[in-house]
Order: C-alpha cells, then structure tokens, then sequence
C-alpha cells in the first residue's frame, strides 16, 4: 500500500525565515502538541536539526504508545522532515517546508505521508478516525503558530529579554516557557528543588531571598502559589494559600528590590476572587475588593509587591479569571462527568463566570511584560463574561453532550464546604478594558471558541 497524504498550508505573518527560526527554537513541539492529547516528551534531541531523534510517550484509550522520530533533510530556513522510526503508524513522514513569495510573504507547508498498520483492514477500520484526528491535529498547530509568530513580531523592537519565572511547572508555568523560548528569549526558573544547570533555587517559605543569582535580568514574572482547589479548605490549609501568596511574594519582592540593578518589571499573578461574590455588577479595576477570605487574600497578595513597585520596578497584578485547560484545573475536573452525559449547571447558575483560555492566560502574561503603559492590577478574563448556565450549555454542545444534571448549591456545599461558595456560587462578572484598551489581541474572545480550540472539536 502507498499510504495516504495529507497536505495542509498557512499564511504566515512573518517572513519564511523567522517562521523557520521559531520551530528551531527550544519549545517548538510543547507549543504544538495539542492540549487534549496525552502526550509527553522524554527526548527531545537537539533542535531539528539532521540526526536529531524526538521520543514521546502517548495514549489511545488505555493503551501507552512510545513514539520516537527521526529529523532529516535539513535545509537551513528552508525546510526539514521527520520520519516515525518506532510508534504507532507503519509509515509516518512529515515534511515541514517554509516558502516566500515576490513580496516576502512567508508560507508554511506541512506535507504528511502515512500508512496505518494492519494493511488494507487497518484502513478500513481507523482510516477516517485518524484522518479526523490528524485535520483536528494540524487545525490547532497552524492556529497556534500564526498566533505566537504575529505575538512576537508585533514586540519585536523590544529585543530578546532575559526573564526569570517562579511556578513554571505549574499549568500557566509551563505554557509560558516554551511561548517566550521560541520568540528567543531565555528563561531562567526559579524552583524550590530539583534545579537543573542555569535554574536558580528559593525557598517560599523562608523570610528572605538572595536574588543576586538573577542579576542581569530584564523580567521576573511570579506564578508560584497553593493550589486553591487541591483539597478542601479548613484552617491549616487556608493558612498555607494565604502564605504561599502574601509571604512567599514579600520575601521576592523584597529580594529583588535590594538587587543593584533590579529588573525593569515583575508579572505577578493576581486572582478575581479579589472581587468576590458581586452578583450581575460590572467589576473593573477600580472596583473594591469583598469581604470573603480569597478577597482578603488577593489583596493582601497584591500588597505584598509593594517594595518592588517602590524600587522602581514596574509591577503588573494579573488578576486571573477561571483558567481553561483540559490538562488542569476546573475545565480538566469537568470534563469527564460531561463526557459520561452527567454534566449541569451548579445552584442556580445564574452567577457569572469569568474565564480566560491558557492561550490568552499566558499571551497576557507576554503582553503584560512587553507594554510599558500596564502597571498595577489588570483584569485577565476573556472579554465576554458568561454566567454558569451559558458555560453548561456552551460545553455540552460543543462535546455533543446533554447537560440535564444540575448540582443544587447544597450539593456542592456539602461535598466543598466554604470553597464552593467562593469558587463555584460566587458571581463575578469581570471587565477586561484595561487589557484591551492596552492593545491585547485575544486569541480567543468567546467561549466557544476557546472550548473548541482547547478540545479539538472545531
């Protein structure tokens, strides 16, 4: 059998060269790899350069499957290919290639010729499942790199920036990295153990921090914190969000407001819970905080980056929304419920939700650190708010599911306790004009779109 082909083309909104440069950077395939595919990288080689070998462990079903291939034919920006030396195609041979025009406009050309196992049955049984899962696959690739590449372009007088990131193997952490590695920065982690060689190590927990290891920085963005949602809230786990936050920033921020030459901006990572539950109110920056224990917390922890704002440092509060990813998070938690028919709205569902896509979670955090004009707190939420029963309803249909199964608000109470009233039935209805009146370009501005994309269902 010769095997099928796919072929698919994107205009670039940069030069071929630069579109080349970027898959070439470190993070090109994390940035690539589709977030509903269970993939991990445990080989990466060395760029895509002729010999360079790429191994990814995946999953179909309960089924664990190794997939290593081979680049070659690399022609410096140009082209490159990558050939299935083991994993689950008898045949699998990509073809990158990156074309110009008279007029300089780049084109990037992704040819595939592949062959299922099992001969002519294998075809006939998974053919067009995988054809499917290969549109859906190179779908989110080309929307993606268009998106990073014009993210880039667009702050390209800025210069490459050395910038130094606590949290990063956190969910946002770790999309972030390979965003700013393959617009050419480099990125030095802050990590509490396990450093590898450039990494600098801290302790959260301690008083103070050295930051002299972090000289010669230009950005510092500080992500690190509790996870609210890992268990239920009682005194001792509420203690240790509030110093995970509050403490562990102060002592940064102190640290780097001691340094010589201290960086130009620190990203802080902020929360809406600041607001807390406002019913139907338009919640903007100016807005004051509530009065429940995540309002206490934001607010203290926006304090807490006091002295670096009073080194000179321009600090940038990012007070997330609900964060949307199938590998983290509320979307991760509510997908298999959904799946299995058993999703619904929670209480009344009338409480607004404000949300943000991972993508336009971490492009912010990118914006932020790029825009003089930002400084102080900013709203990160997708700029149309939805309210529980529009997030139900938005998700079943784009899973093709019903959404008939409400929890009541005693339900969630009962099972959450004091964090179901604070993450589930409040109500906060967050305006992001601040974002986009700094000219932010979402990526993805409705839900539904957002839930495609992150899910594969386009």
């Amino acid at each position: 059998m010769s095997g099928e082909v796919f072929e698919r083309r994107l205009q670039l909104p940069v030069p071929a060269a630069e579109a080349f440069a970027w898959h070439e950077r470190p993070g090109a395939l994390d940035r690539l790899i589709p977030p509903w595919e269970s993939a991990r990288i445990v080989e990466r080689g060395q760029g895509v350069c002729n010999g360079s070998i790429v191994k990814l462990i995946t999953r179909l079903g309960p089924l664990k499957l190794v997939w290593r291939a081979e680049h070659h034919d690399y022609e410096a920006g140009h082209s490159f290919r990558d050939t299935q030396c083991s994993g689950p195609f008898a045949k699998w041979e990509h073809l990158h290639k990156f074309e110009s025009d008279v007029a300089g406009r780049g084109t990037l050309v992704d040819r595939v010729e592949y062959r299922l196992p099992g001969g002519t049955l294998g075809s006939l049984l998974g053919g067009r499942y995988v054809r499917k899962k290969i549109d859906c696959m190179f779908d989110y690739r080309h929307r993606t790199t268009y998106a990073d590449l014009a993210a880039h372009a667009k702050y390209q007088g800025t210069g490459i920036m050395r910038i130094a990131i606590t949290g990063s193997s956190g969910l946002v952490g770790s999309t972030l990295v390979p965003l700013l590695t393959t617009g050419g920065h480099s990125v030095t982690r802050i990590v509490r153990r396990d450093a590898c060689e450039g990494d600098v190590t801290w302790n959260p927990q301690a008083d103070t921090f050295d930051a002299a290891p972090l000289d010669g920085i230009d950005a510092v963005v500080h992500l690190a914190g509790e996870n609210i949602a890992s268990s239920r809230w009682n005194a001792r786990m509420k203690q240790r969000i509030r110093d995970s936050r509050v403490a562990a920033t102060r002592s940064l921020c102190e640290g780097l407001a001691k340094m010589s030459a201290p960086p130009k901006v620190l990203v802080c990572a902020s929360a809406i819970g600041f607001y807390g539950d406002r019913g139907e109110e338009l919640l903007t920056e100016e807005s004051p905080p509530g009065s429940s224990f995540l309002s206490d917390v934001v607010r203290d922890w926006e304090d807490a980056t006091g002295p670096a704002a009073e080194a000179g440092i321009r600090v940038v509060n990012l007070r997330f929304g609900v964060i949307l990813s199938p590998k983290s998070g509320a979307l991760a938690k509510m997908l298999l419920p959904f799946k299995l028919g058993g999703g619904g709205r929670v209480g009344s569902g009338k409480q607004y939700w404000s949300w943000i896509s991972i993508d336009d979670a971490v492009g912010a955090i990118h914006h932020a650190m790029m825009a003089d004009s930002l400084a102080g707190p900013v709203n990160v939420v997708a700029p149309n708010p939805v309210t529980n029963l529009e997030f139900t309803k938005t998700l079943g249909r784009v899973l093709r599911r019903p959404t008939i199964i409400p929890m009541p608000a005693f339900a969630a109470k009962l099972a959450l306790g004091e964090m179901a009233d604070e993450l589930l039935l409040a109500s906060s209805r967050v305006d992001a004009k601040k974002l986009l009146q700094s000219g932010y370009e979402f990526r993805q501005p409705t839900l539904e779109a957002a839930l495609r994309h992150l899910l594969g269902r386009t």
